[in-house]
């Protein structure tokens, strides 16, 4: 998309404005997803280990954790 209008008298795009703010919300959004699947795969990382220690040990899981 261009700032370029040829039906407008000073031929900027009335909707210019809207696709930059449009393309920096997305850009901000793609940064915070990417970074929270990050803390995700971790946390279920250390959740798996969590689950192995609990198994090797012979210890149940709470009852507010049961996994059906």
């Amino acid at each position: 998309m261009e700032n370029y209008c040829a039906f407008s008298r000073d031929h900027k795009c009335i909707l210019w404005l809207d696709y930059e703010i449009t393309r920096q919300e997305l850009e901000e959004c793609h940064t915070l997803c990417h970074g929270n699947w990050i803390e995700i795969e971790h946390k279920y990382k250390y959740i798996q280990e969590l689950r192995h220690l609990l198994d090797e040990h012979g210890i149940p899981y709470p009852e507010e954790y049961e996994i059906d």
